[in-house]
């Protein structure tokens, strides 16, 4: 198991800290010493989940937030409260996403569902707390994409599958690889810049989370087909391994910036953390630029603002 270093004094802030991953590292990062605001939809089950942790290490310190990064409003006043609290952010794990919803969704910005909780949600979320972020010493952004990167397209003619039959998987491949390309971009622009910041990606393999059944009923409780909901048959693991890759990404000093880490066991779905194979189509300088310019101009939150 992947030992957390030393976290006494720092500020994290982990996305979808009620379940699955993000759960799992608000418990690892708290128990080494952090400081956690758990950032969640559902403000009860954010306390279900703080008590829950708080039974195994009291000493835990957690503070539950509201945020939707389906809806931009949520992600500002999510933002602004921690700029008013004025203390420097040592870490942010963008963890929280959907999978594979059946249907076309839109969020309240009127983004395809995927692509605005995935990734458009966790940009807007980053660039506000830039300011934050550079006032740590050495702060980190870790960001939570998917293996589905691999085949994943970024459509800049139809970002929304508002032209295209739109497609479950396909769709998340898309916002999974736009993660991975924030990832990289970010890295480039910190190194451009001469911020200490440094930036990480990861995926947890095929590890069994309400991901995969959340995601495809939408909360609905009947579980609907899905390639990316039927993969019984290959190798899978519990959150606690699972985790790891997005633990090693946001904590370990041997990860590197714009490093992008898994599993290294079968298939890449399960094993001890490795450096994960990073698509070309994220390696793309000139793509990555493109797509944090159009994500600015969609989100209406710019970099130059952020950090005037």
């Amino acid at each position: 198991m992947y030992t957390v270093p030393d976290l006494t004094g720092k500020l994290a802030v982990v996305t979808g800290a009620n379940s699955g991953t993000g759960k799992e590292a608000t418990r690892r990062l708290a128990a080494a010493g952090a400081r956690v605001v758990m950032a969640v939809r559902t403000v009860a089950k954010g306390e279900r989940a703080r008590a829950e942790i708080l039974a195994e290490h009291p000493r835990a310190q957690l503070d539950v937030r509201r945020i939707d990064l389906a809806e931009l409003a949520s992600v500002r006043e999510f933002a602004d409260g921690l700029l008013a609290d004025g203390t420097s952010l040592d870490l942010l794990v963008n963890n929280a996403g959907v999978m594979a919803p059946p249907t076309r969704m839109t969020t309240a910005d009127g983004f395809e569902l995927q692509m605005g909780s995935n990734y458009l949600g966790p940009f807007a979320l980053t660039v506000r707390l830039l300011p934050l972020l550079l006032a740590a010493p050495a702060p980190r952004v870790a960001t939570m994409s998917s293996g589905t990167a691999n085949y994943g397209r970024i459509h800049f003619d139809d970002l929304q599958w508002e032209r295209r039959r739109y497609s479950p998987n396909l769709s998340y491949a898309q916002s999974k690889l736009a993660d991975l390309m924030l990832t990289q971009r970010l890295a480039v622009i910190a190194a451009e810049h001469g911020w200490p910041l440094l930036s990480t990606g990861a995926h947890p393999g095929y590890t069994r989370t309400n991901l995969q059944t959340a995601g495809a009923s939408l909360g609905g409780g009947k579980r609907r087909w899905s390639l990316l909901t039927s993969l019984d048959v290959l190798p899978s693991q519990a959150p606690e391994q699972g985790t790891e890759p997005l633990l090693y990404a946001a904590t370990s000093p041997d990860a590197v910036a714009g490093g992008y880490y898994g599993p290294g066991g079968r298939f890449g779905l399960v094993g001890p953390t490795a450096t994960a194979r990073t698509t070309r189509r994220a390696l793309d300088a000139a793509a990555n630029a493109r797509l944090w310019a159009e994500s600015e101009r969609l989100t209406g939150v710019s970099l130059s603002t952020s950090v005037a």
